[in-house]
């Protein structure tokens, strides 16, 4: 997958919890500068990783049941599962670097 997919509250549970591969979700809205800031490092990410990590984005106006039960107070937030489970997150726009170290280990 070369550009992150774009997650609903339906597609949620298919997509990140039953992936046969790790997920980042970028948990973000339209009106988040701080969002828009760090989107074209989570494309790069996409294209980087694509077929080792899915990249996914989740609009958290338009998708509230999931960015409730996950409890996101923050955005933008990147959050990482592996085989279902939560296993890292990221809160606020944070440089490419960062993320990446924390993806060690995971992909």
């Amino acid at each position: 997958m070369a550009e992150p997919l774009h997650l609903t509250d339906d597609s949620f549970e298919d997509e990140v919890l039953k992936s046969p591969i790790p997920v980042l979700v970028d948990f973000w809205a339209t009106w988040c500068g701080p969002c828009r800031m760090i989107a074209p490092i989570v494309e790069e990410l996409a294209k980087e990783h694509a077929g080792k990590l899915k990249v996914c984005k989740l609009d958290i106006d338009n998708n509230q049941k999931v960015a409730l039960e996950y409890g996101i107070r923050s955005i933008p937030s990147i959050f990482i599962f592996k085989d279902g489970e939560l296993v890292d997150n990221i809160i606020g726009a944070v440089p490419k670097a960062q993320i990446q170290a924390r993806l060690q280990g995971i992909i």
